[in-house]
């Protein structure tokens, strides 16, 4: 449904929410501002734990449903059986974010001879994205409509240090499936774009020694890294009918650093 007024625009109250690894950093960011405007949000994560105590958190705090579906997103059986668990407590899915992911860094020339970390990395971001789609996309076309936000990386976007070969790979690739799913199901009524944050708060970052941080972010124009709940609010944009007319866009968030390197 287009945009018709600015009154309550970037409301998702009421809207059916998905977020893959919503339990922690960038994923709880999002999932943090979908809540904060209404929408219902379900975490799909393994941490049975930390999802627990972010849904016992939201539901003291707004006004609608919260779930977690335990989902290892590197099995298709399990990404199924989520979304078909989901769907039969909820009967549709309105928005998902592919968020989850794990950060892989080595040289490549380094990796065994089977390429573990390499395919590990492929099979986990790009793949757990795409088995999530895929199963959602079954109830979505039924529907007539839908969102998918893909978190990528500004690491798809330019030619890294030497160590994150795989990682940048993988997120390159993750933003071109975004592009070229969004062209094929928008005849369906179905939008799909993609957020490829930079640098961004999190526990790793919590622990890095004060002058290391102090130096990256002397390398990013805005001088800072970016908090998660930033990064949700570009995903509340995405994910309302404010947006109806954005598909198959990447919108980098990462103050700048992408435009010098």
């Amino acid at each position: 449904m287009y945009l018709k007024s600015m009154d309550n625009a970037f409301s998702l109250k009421g809207k059916n929410t998905v977020v893959t690894g919503g339990a922690k950093g960038i994923g709880l960011g999002i999932a943090t501002a979908f809540a904060h405007q209404g929408a219902n949000v379900a975490i799909f994560a393994r941490d049975e734990k930390a999802a627990g105590e972010v849904i016992k958190d939201f539901s003291g705090k707004y006004e609608g449903s919260f779930s977690f579906y335990k989902t290892d997103i590197s099995s298709m059986e399990s990404c199924r059986d989520s979304v078909s668990r989901y769907i039969n407590d909820n009967k549709r899915i309105d928005v998902l974010v592919n968020n989850a992911g794990i950060g892989t860094a080595g040289r490549f020339v380094d990796m065994d001879e089977e390429l573990s970390d390499w395919f590990e990395c492929f099979d986990v971001d790009l793949h757990g994205a795409a088995r999530m789609s895929y199963q959602v996309l079954k109830h979505m076309r039924k529907a007539g409509s839908g969102h998918i936000i893909n978190i990528t990386s500004n690491a798809g976007e330019i030619i890294n240090k030497p160590f994150l070969t795989a990682y940048a790979a993988s997120k390159a690739a993750f933003n071109h499936f975004t592009r070229c799913l969004a062209a094929e199901v928008a005849p369906d009524g179905i939008r799909v774009n993609a957020i490829a944050p930079g640098f961004t708060f999190s526990n790793f970052v919590k622990d890095m020694p004060e002058e290391a941080y102090k130096a990256l972010c002397a390398d990013i124009p805005i001088g800072r890294f970016a908090q998660a709940f930033e990064i949700g609010a570009l995903a509340v944009y995405l994910a309302g009918d404010i947006s109806d007319i954005v598909t198959g866009a990447v919108f980098t968030a990462d103050g700048g650093f992408a435009l010098q390197h």
